[in-house]
């Protein structure tokens, strides 16, 4: 059984067929961060919801240079006749690729897969897992949630501008944090870069530690 998947690992190639055609991996990605995510079912209520959310948002992750691909254990066609209830209920049209992966290759490949409840055929159903991978296919970030609970596709697109500023910046973001709101500057961050980023300097939270460790910088939304 191979290992799970890391944060930080290279994701995974791979070939797979979609309704939009077939598609290896790392062409697809090409130079763009790439989000994968992972749905139980085609036709299910929880499912259209979400993936319809994700085509509203298309543009968003598109802005940011970000591609989509979705997945499930579905087939093609089952896909290209799903798609259009997707579209009718998000009112856009789903211009994502969704992998069919009937054979859970690509599933077992990501460890998109619950340890029980086996589905049809005894063959268990992908949970809905996330990847945000960046533009050198390092796995940045992964979330699993179990088969009821949808995702919030906002907070997924929140958590990629938060990389992207703690790249661009050399920061790290504190809880709650919007693009355009503070960021942490962590201490072992030079200082040229410091006055690079933060020409406005640093606020210092007074602690009762009286360690310096806790650095505020302003910035704006990239």
């Amino acid at each position: 059984m191979s290992r799970a998947l890391l944060i930080n690992d290279v994701a995974p190639d791979f070939e797979a067929e979609t309704q939009l055609g077939p598609i290896k991996f790392s062409e697809y990605a090409k130079d763009s961060w790439v989000i994968l995510f992972s749905h139980p079912r085609d036709f299910t209520p929880v499912c259209t919801t979400e993936l319809a959310r994700a085509a509203q948002l298309q543009e968003e992750f598109a802005r940011r240079g970000v591609k989509m691909l979705a997945l499930s254990c579905d087939d093609v066609e089952s896909h290209n006749s799903w798609v259009q209830d997707v579209g009718a209920y998000g009112k856009t049209e789903v211009r994502y690729p969704i992998i069919a992966d009937p054979e859970r290759k690509i599933a077992k490949l990501y460890n998109m897969l619950p340890a029980a409840d086996p589905g049809r055929d005894n063959m268990p159903f992908t949970v809905r897992s996330v990847f945000i991978i960046d533009s050198s296919r390092r796995i940045r970030a992964m979330v699993t949630y179990p088969a009821p609970i949808g995702r919030n596709f906002d907070e997924l697109l929140r958590v990629v501008d938060a990389l992207q500023t703690s790249d661009r910046l050399h920061c790290a973001t504190p809880v709650d944090w919007k693009p355009g709101s503070r960021v942490i500057v962590p201490s072992n961050v030079p200082d040229a870069l410091v006055q690079k980023h933060f020409a406005d300097g640093l606020e210092v939270v007074d602690l009762p530690s009286k360690k310096s460790y806790l650095r505020y910088g302003s910035t704006s939304p990239s």
